[in-house]
């Protein structure tokens, strides 16, 4: 496809001719999903990713400055998704690394049936009772912090963890310790 030809396919497009786009696409996909094949190593995801980089392209068409040719641009687009599907896996394994090293370390001693009551328990607990009891007994925050995050007074949030913790305790006929 010569230069004149992409850039008289590119006006048409941006007219909202959904012919001239698709034969953008089809002029360029090879190069894109090849791009990326080789940047995932994943075909499948690299597919995907292309797909979508089209259809971003597609819906920001009027942004493309036509500095570089249209394939770069989707290049780039698709670069950037890529990019961003691995950060979040990354992070995504990261953090499951963690539970699981958590987990381990405290050596998930409770039995599976106790987990499940409590579990139970805190889905009986009315919403802001049980966000302030995930907050504070769960994860560690302090009382201010959770008011903070829930945007509740602090006196709301003592007394939510406070009947919360009693509620639950009373359900796990668990006695105080």
């Amino acid at each position: 496809m010569t230069t004149n030809e992409e850039v008289r396919l590119i006006a048409t497009a941006r007219k909202g001719d959904g012919r001239a786009f698709a034969s953008l696409v089809s002029e360029n996909q090879q190069a894109v999903r090849g791009f990326l094949r080789r940047f995932t190593g994943v075909w499948s995801d690299a597919d995907d990713l292309a797909q979508e980089a089209f259809v971003i392209a597609w819906s920001r068409l009027e942004r493309f400055e036509g500095r570089s040719s249209f394939r770069s641009w989707v290049c780039g687009i698709g670069y950037r998704l890529a990019r961003d599907a691995r950060r979040a896996e990354n992070r995504a394994m990261m953090r499951d690394t963690d539970w699981a090293t958590e987990a381990h370390d405290a050596g998930d001693a409770a039995p599976i049936e106790d987990r499940i009551a409590l579990a139970r328990a805190m889905a009986a607990l009315p919403d802001d009772q049980r966000a302030a009891v995930a907050l504070c007994l769960g994860e560690g925050f302090s009382h201010g912090d959770a008011a903070d995050i829930l945007k509740l007074p602090l006196g709301t949030v003592k007394s939510h963890v406070t009947r919360g913790r009693e509620r639950l305790l009373k359900a796990l006929e668990t006695k105080d310790e």
